[in-house]
């Protein structure tokens, strides 16, 4: 049976006539839907006027990463639980900020509880301030040292201008340092010798708002420069009774690449600044500014050196505020020693300077200003046992201005079994060093201190044990299974002094204490984590993921904690994913992504699944219409917080176009 104009959009009009009806009638569709275009055979010469998918799955694992060993190689040899978003993925998927492409990831738990809040992380132990991750942009660290968590607000790239997403699950510190615990998110953009002549997008909807335009050319012939601007509107999410909750948000950003390359030479420059501006008077700012050069020597040896400067400013109503500045430099070398040995060795400086703004009541940082230094010497060693077998071993030692050194080791092995299947085994020591709010934060009500710094605060640790397998040996398909079982030991508890509250007066701080943190609990999370793509035919692809977590963690013998587990985060113990991209007649594009969440437990948030399609028309090679519906399968549901205060996501529509000139 073909696959008619009429016969693609009937699952589209059933959804659209039953959205008023109960949440299982919903499912229920949505499965119909699914299994129902299992069943439709499709015209071969449907995909024949249009570009293919920008990657088979063979060409997908066959793609160059750098983020598991710091080192250019295929995706199938990466000894990590690695997840590649490409281009593509987030042009079809519609998203155009990048939380909302991290939900692409299927080893990565999102979510969203206000219009500029997410939460993030992977592994566990998810929540807003989730400090177990690390984000990089170009190899620039977004996470803030006020708490080691990212604040996604002002985490934004012009789409066109990614080149991939790459998404590790599982630690990463021997490379990446502190933070590198759960995983790490590496957004790698484009070359701006790729991004010669203009593009402009424009989205509208009933909820969010945007227009982004980028030109770019070359300044001579070994020399290309792009520029680009761009401005967003996130509407309201709403109470659990459906009214706004006020927390809406503008985003203007703009910023420039510049890059030039030689015969063994290549230097980039680039920078970005960005403002924001909430329904509630939240007002951020920020700039960057990154130089990076590359130099070649014979016999395969590289020479990386790296260095930015990072400024943010955020200030609330009440005054509450602060300011972050980083200056960071950054080296990697890359040899090789003889037949066998490929050698990564390097080091870096951090110098991180802030400045508070406090109030007389609610949350107080003291001393109001800190310089913090971070500073690392890492070595890598990938030796080729045989064709087959390679062993990876490397250590970084981290230097910090609270708690001195941090030994961070890996060994990780890989076996390709046959020319498609390969076996790779990891263990791992990672340390999330303290911030200021683990140091530094004082919380009052009143004249009373209700929360402070802990002063003994120590490095939380993880080990890690990982098993994993990648095939491409099905046809038109590839898999990839990874299993994990993590140690944590001194986590972060709040304690409650032995004799209650207890009267302080140090710093010219007074008041009384009944809480302070220190490193009591301890635990392991054990889970797996599952995800394929299958080529149907030449123009329709699936992709899918499933994982589940355990977690069974623990406060310690003699502990005085009053926040219990639930201070460590709030967690799903299972996810599934499936995501359908078609290439149909006439040059249209269907793209649709159901999402599955089970529960979370305190504070309670009930499972859910829900519903996003975009369906996009390429006109002609240089313009580009599309609509795209997010959160399909409800008015409004949420996502994560407590309630009644948290937001919840509203059902919401777009329309875009994208010209290229």
């Amino acid at each position: 049976m073909a696959l008619t104009k009429r016969t693609s959009s009937q699952p589209l009009r059933l959804l659209v006539k039953n959205f008023h009806r109960h949440r299982w009638v919903k499912r229920t569709l949505m499965t119909a839907a699914a299994l129902g275009l299992c069943c439709v055979d499709h015209p071969a010469s449907a995909a024949d006027s249009i570009d293919p998918f920008a990657l088979s799955p063979e060409q997908l694992f066959g793609a160059t990463v750098e983020s598991a060993t710091r080192m250019p190689e295929k995706l199938n040899d990466a000894p990590a639980a690695i997840y590649v978003i490409t281009r593509e993925d987030i042009r079809r998927s519609g998203a155009t900020r990048v939380p909302e492409m991290l939900r692409l990831a299927p080893n990565l738990q999102v979510a969203r509880d206000s219009a500029l809040g997410y939460a993030i992380t992977a592994r566990g132990f998810n929540g807003s301030p989730g400090n177990k991750l690390l984000v990089l942009i170009d190899g620039r660290s977004v996470y803030t040292p006020l708490y080691s968590g990212v604040f996604w607000d002002s985490v934004n790239v012009l789409p066109d201008d990614i080149e991939r997403i790459e998404v590790i699950s599982g630690p990463g510190a021997t490379l990446w340092g502190s933070n590198a615990v759960n995983g790490v998110i590496n957004i790698l953009t484009r070359n701006s010798r790729d991004t010669k002549g203009g593009v402009l997008s424009v989205t509208g909807g009933n909820l969010d708002n945007s227009v982004a335009a980028r030109y770019g050319g070359s300044l001579s012939d070994k020399a290309t420069y792009r520029l680009y601007a761009m401005a967003s509107h996130l509407g309201n999410t709403v109470t659990a009774a459906g009214k706004d909750a006020n927390d809406s948000w503008n985003n203007p950003q703009g910023g420039f690449r510049v890059d030039w390359s030689g015969s063994s030479d290549a230097l980039t420059f680039q920078g970005d600044a960005f403002g924001g501006t909430a329904s509630s008077d939240v007002r951020v700012t920020g700039r960057n500014l990154l130089a990076r050069w590359n130099h070649s020597f014979e016999g395969d040896s590289t020479l990386q050196v790296q260095t930015y400067y990072d400024h943010t400013s955020r200030m609330t109503p009440t005054g509450l505020g602060d300011v972050v500045e980083a200056y960071d430099l950054d080296l990697l070398h890359s040899f090789s020693l003889g037949d066998r040995h490929s050698i990564n060795w390097g080091g870096g400086y951090r110098v991180t300077r802030d400045h508070f703004f406090n109030t007389p009541t609610g949350a107080f940082i003291s001393p109001t200003g800190r310089t913090l230094n971070l500073g690392n010497l890492f070595v890598q060693d990938s030796y080729s046992v045989t064709d087959t077998l390679k062993l990876i071993g490397g250590i970084k030692f981290e230097t910090n201005s609270y708690t001195d050194m941090a030994v961070m080791p890996s060994v990780r092995s890989t076996w390709k079994v046959t020319d498609t299947d390969m076996l790779w085994a990891a263990v791992s020591r990672a340390a999330r060093t303290p911030a200021r709010f683990d140091r530094d934060v004082f919380q009052k009500s009143g004249s009373i201190t209700t929360i402070a710094g802990g002063p003994n605060f120590q490095d939380e640790i993880l080990t890690a044990y990982e098993l994993g397998y990648r095939t491409e040996s099905i046809a038109r398909a590839s898999l990839s299974v990874s299993a994990y079982y993590n140690v944590y030991d001194d986590l972060r508890t709040i304690e409650l002094a032995p004799t209650g509250i207890i009267p302080i007066a140090t710093a010219g701080r007074s008041g009384f204490l009944p809480g302070t943190f220190k490193n009591g609990m301890e635990g392991n999370v054990y889970g797996v984590e599952i995800w394929g793509i299958y080529s149907v035919t030449d123009w329709w692809r699936l992709t899918a993921g499933f994982n589940a977590l355990h977690e069974d963690l623990r406060i310690k013998p003699g502990s005085l904690d009053i926040m219990g587990l639930a201070g460590a985060g709030n967690d799903p113990s299972q996810q599934v994913s499936l995501r359908s991209s078609m290439n149909l007649d006439h040059n249209i594009e269907w793209d649709f992504g159901l999402r599955g969440v089970s529960e979370l437990p305190n504070p309670k948030v009930p499972g859910y699944f829900e519903l996003d399609t975009r369906l996009g028309w390429n006109i002609s090679p240089s313009f580009e219409l599309s609509v795209a519906g997010f959160n399909l399968l409800d008015e409004h549901h949420p996502e994560f917080g407590a309630a009644p205060g948290r937001g919840e996501l509203r059902r919401s529509f777009t329309v875009n176009s994208r010209w290229k000139f």
